[in-house]
């Protein structure tokens, strides 16, 4: 075991700007209560919905809603940081509040070196490629897809074209830019119920389901509320499974947890917001009762789809199950949700790696592969 002195310093990156930063301060709180502190000095950076870096207590606690409240990244919680895109100073530089205006560089008030990031940034502005492209600058090791796998995957429309590019099915969609509709060719070649829902987004934020075509503008309308451009994808019958997948420590091909199975009570309608994260109505099956051969071709379209997008680190790769035995690929999440209880950690727990473990082999895997293309 390594001594104290020889510990990695960790910066788990948590928050930030999109609409599930509640969700990433849940995930954090998860992580950094199995971190292990023997080999990591832990830097807890949470971004406040504003944008703002602030480095936080260690301390799980931080985070803990209040009441029935999701817990988040206040703006005056914490000492101000930023990551320069300078790899040869600090990697974390104090600022401090300049009169009248935004913060400045102050340096010389605690500034930290960080030897690797666990970005734990779901959605927009940290799932989407653009704060792995803030590290690459700085030049800093980071759990997780690089940029390139990171925009693909957050836009389910460039996910499908990679996907189908690579041989693997995926069900009929639409893509509607502003200002665009769907035309009347389009609606009988998806056919009804139809799913509309942002093109960049997760959590299930912002998804309808649309069983009439005269509530397909207000569905449109909600989506767009979180981005202006719109998916309209066909349902699928069938059922929803889910599978992670991970880097190996040397490099070899990703491997594949035990499959796990969404099962929704039928009057509550589809795996929404509501269903993920606050309802009775659905049950988590982990994992999945499926015939061994069935499973065996979930986890191989799911390394596929990993690597089809060139994922590195983790991914969780969801797809539907058809009553043939055909498997529909329907999204890659890059960060999926890391709580103890998220399906990712269990998945992985069924297939015989703890969460402590989980994280622990994550962060040597970025220690190992580096930055950039080294």
């Amino acid at each position: 075991m390594a001594g104290f002195a020889d510990r990695h310093r960790l910066a788990i990156v948590f928050g930030g700007r999109s609409t599930e930063h509640a969700i990433s301060c849940v995930s954090a709180r998860g992580v950094l209560a199995a971190v292990d502190r023997t080999k990591y000095e832990v830097v807890p950076v949470g971004i406040a919905p504003d944008g703002r870096w602030l480095v936080l207590p260690d301390d799980p606690a931080v985070l803990a809603g209040v009441g029935q409240e999701l817990p988040q990244v206040r703006p005056d919680s914490g000492r101000g940081v930023v990551l320069p895109p300078d790899p040869n100073g600090a990697s974390l530089v104090a600022v401090g509040p300049a009169a009248g205006g935004p913060p400045v560089v102050t340096g010389g008030l605690g500034d930290l070196d960080v030897d690797v990031v666990f970005p734990l940034l779901h959605g927009p502005y940290g799932e989407d490629g653009t704060i792995q492209g803030l590290l690459e600058m700085a030049g800093l090791p980071y759990v997780g897809s690089g940029v390139f796998a990171s925009a693909a995957a957050m836009d389910k429309q460039h996910m499908k074209t990679l996907l189908a590019a690579a041989g693997l099915p995926v069900g009929p969609y639409a893509v509607l830019r502003a200002g665009e509709a769907l035309s009347e060719a389009e609606k009988t070649r998806l056919g009804l119920p139809v799913f509309v829902k942002p093109a960049r987004g997760g959590s299930s934020i912002g998804i309808s389901q649309v069983d009439a075509w005269a509530d397909l503008d207000t569905a449109i309308k909600t989506a767009r509320e979180s981005d202006p451009k719109v998916l309209v994808e066909a349902a699928i019958v069938g059922r929803e499974i889910e599978c992670g997948v991970l880097d190996t420590l040397d490099g070899g091909p990703p491997e594949t947890s035990l499959p796990a199975e969404i099962v929704i009570d039928s009057a509550a309608g589809f795996y929404d917001f509501e269903a993920k994260y606050s309802s009775d109505a659905t049950r988590l099956d982990v994992p999945a009762d499926l015939p061994a051969g069935t499973a065996d071709r979930v986890r191989a379209a799911a390394a596929a789809a990993f690597l089809a997008l060139d994922c590195a680190g983790l991914a969780r790769v969801d797809v539907f199950l058809t009553p043939a035995g055909g498997v529909v690929l329907n999204e890659v999440n890059t960060m999926p949700g890391f709580t103890p209880s998220s399906l990712f950690p269990r998945m992985w727990a069924a297939s015989g790696l703890d969460y402590p473990d989980l994280v622990d082999r994550l962060i040597q895997v970025a220690l190992r592969r580096g930055s950039g293309l080294r």
